[in-house]
């Protein structure tokens, strides 16, 4: 499982794929894991309460998955794995409410950190 953060307006206007922003921009599309989805979420979107986090199969997502380094990289040299193409709507196999905690900070939902 990997894990893409997104505005709740963006995925649900995608259509039958989500094709963000930094995948014209930057040629892949964002990705975390549950260990590291909370680095880029409290690093770019603190505070946002409009997110929600998407579970996706890698296996049904039809283009290169490739863990590199984080873009911008990230402390400790953490790896994320970038998609190569857009997420297909079938490939997301569940979506999550990402509220901040009060703080204004991300933790993982209970329901991805179960699995």
């Amino acid at each position: 499982m990997i894990l893409h953060i997104v505005a709740r307006s963006e995925w649900e206007s995608r259509g039958d794929a989500l094709r963000p922003a930094s995948l014209d921009g930057e040629g892949f599309v964002h990705c975390s894991d549950p260990g590291t989805a909370h680095l880029p979420a409290n690093a770019l979107f603190a505070g946002r309460t409009d997110l929600v986090l998407l579970e996706i199969d890698p296996a049904r997502v039809g283009a290169p998955v490739v863990w590199e380094p984080g873009s911008p990289p990230a402390p400790g040299g953490v790896w994320f794995p970038h998609v190569y193409g857009p997420i297909p709507t079938d490939a997301v196999v569940a979506v999550h409410d990402f509220p901040p905690g009060a703080d204004g900070t991300f933790t993982l939902p209970d329901a991805v950190a179960r699995r």
